[in-house]
């Protein structure tokens, strides 16, 4: 039975099942398909963001609508990124169907949105609210952040244990590439966790959500890829110290030394221990250091360890995997080729 939250309809069990059925869809463990269908767990999510009448919404992964609904009643519009055909096509009709008088305000962009890089003409998203593809979270936060500095603010669900991964601070056991990147955009920090029980088929974990503050990062652009670049060589080999884990990206264990000095880093401590500001720092202090050698590599891109051209994958890095099965390695990509693979 369809559900009414304070301004709009939310969707239950047996609309979210019909729906699938409507669009070809069986949901599968196997492939990592979970739908919400409770509609508390919607309204948690849209009062956790918080959205203000105004907010013009970006949803990724919007699937069955279950969440788009909830964002509609709570902004002035949305546009969600959807991948895949069928579930790009049915959105609009779910929306005319359940909520008529939202539908003007809705766009669909069929996309993959760990690609995506312009929206409809004039729209700037003000406001990031998703249930992220768990295998890829992390790439497409770091995409959507980067792409489009409009969004002021977000939240995004995930899981449980990549939500702990992207608030945790230096010096957590969790810390690493994911929490570094994620902060030289946002003050990220947990909002809470979404039991297993509120999806179909139920995971065998936990989910997280996760809320984002744009804040200024903490040295220009042009610092962001070399800065991402010895942020992916320190957490390679986190248990070793900078001076040793950043010998390959700076040519030799002695000019790291150097430059980690005259970053004013401790040479013996270890890179889960610096905050964002910090690796800023040594990126900035690697251009100033003379290479040690004629056949020395001459700036971060080259070396061992050097972030992709947008800097945005590393060795260290989360891709989230279908809850209950291994960790995927970055590059690796959901059934079918999709990197927007799992649906909530």
């Amino acid at each position: 039975m369809t559900e009414h939250s304070t301004d709009g309809p939310l969707l239950g069990p047996a609309e979210i099942r019909e729906l699938a059925e409507r669009a070809g869809i069986r949901p599968t463990k196997t492939l990592g398909q979970n739908f919400v269908i409770d509609p508390n767990t919607i309204r948690r999510i849209v009062a956790a963001a918080p959205l203000s009448p105004e907010e013009h919404v970006l949803e990724v992964g919007p699937g069955l609508g279950s969440l788009t609904l909830g964002l509609l009643a709570a902004s002035s519009s949305v546009t969600a990124v959807e991948i895949d055909p069928p579930l790009a096509r049915q959105l609009p009709e779910t929306v005319a169907r359940f909520y008529p008088e939202a539908a003007p305000r809705l766009s669909v962009v069929e996309a993959d949105a760990a690609r995506v890089r312009e929206l409809p003409r004039g729209t700037e998203p003000t406001a990031l609210v998703a249930n992220l593809p768990y295998n890829v979270a992390v790439p497409v936060l770091l995409h959507i952040l980067e792409t489009f500095p409009s969004v002021r603010h977000g939240l995004v669900m995930v899981q449980d244990e990549v939500a702990d991964r992207l608030a945790a601070g230096p010096g957590s056991r969790v810390y690493g590439v994911p929490s570094v990147k994620a902060s030289w955009y946002a003050t990220v920090s947990k909002a809470g966790v979404i039991g297993k029980n509120v999806f179909w088929p139920a995971p065998k974990i936990a989910s997280g959500l996760v809320r984002l503050d744009r804040r200024e990062p903490p040295a220009g652009e042009e610092l962001r890829v070399p800065t991402f670049a010895v942020v992916d060589a320190a957490f390679a080999q986190r248990r070793k110290t900078l001076r040793a884990a950043l010998s390959g990206w700076a040519g030799s264990g002695a000019r790291a030394e150097q430059v980690l000095r005259a970053a004013g880093v401790d040479p013996s401590e270890r890179g889960e221990k610096l905050d964002v500001a910090d690796f800023a720092r040594i990126a900035r202090a690697d251009a100033a250091v003379p290479a040690l050698g004629a056949d020395a590599p001459s700036h971060a891109a080259s070396r061992p360890g050097a972030a992709p051209a947008r800097g945005e994958l590393g060795p260290e890095e989360v891709t989230l995997r279908e809850p209950g099965q291994r960790e995927s390695s970055p590059d690796e990509s959901t059934p079918g080729g999709s990197s927007q693979g799992e649906r909530q």
